[in-house]
């Protein structure tokens, strides 16, 4: 079993608040907008980290995390890029991983919109962490904690940062 923390949309915030949520978790995946490396470095000294670059993400970002990432952990298949879209609304980029990869899992951000929804059709649970950040037009921050066992996401907590 491994504990996840899972946020995006910092655009390079973060704050007691975030990084207090983020303790004890055994990874942290960022879905993108990191805003500047700084972040990176702040959240790999807690746990280790496996990120994408968002749109909003310049060349010292894009040097170190992937446009996507797919990856198995406790026997789930999981596929993480910034701008990916939800089921049913799936982006252009989006359709062509989802089939070659065929997660269990599929992570994006970028809306700023938390979303936690099943895929019926694909088998797969799609997660937006919403945004952690204080930029854009969400009101609330969030992101979202759960565990990773046996091939299934558990015990998944929407964590409010409070407003932005």
């Amino acid at each position: 079993m491994k504990k996840i923390g899972l946020l995006s949309d910092t655009h390079s915030h973060l704050d007691e608040r975030i990084l207090h949520h983020l303790q004890g978790c055994d990874e942290i995946w960022h879905a993108g907008d990191f805003g500047t490396a700084a972040v990176i470095d702040e959240l790999a000294a807690l746990a280790p980290l496996r990120g994408v670059y968002g749109n909003i993400d310049g060349r010292d970002v894009r040097l170190t995390q992937p446009l996507v990432q797919h990856f198995e952990l406790e026997g789930l298949r999981v596929l993480m890029t910034h701008i990916g879209g939800y089921p049913g609304h799936y982006s252009p980029a989006a359709r062509p991983l989802l089939q070659e990869h065929r997660p269990g899992l599929f992570i994006s951000g970028h809306s700023h919109i938390l979303k936690v929804m099943p895929d019926p059709r694909l088998h797969l649970l799609h997660l937006n962490p919403g945004a952690a950040g204080r930029h854009g037009f969400h009101k609330v921050r969030t992101l979202l904690r759960f565990e990773v066992a046996e091939g299934k996401v558990q015990q998944l907590q929407v964590v409010e940062l409070g407003p932005k």
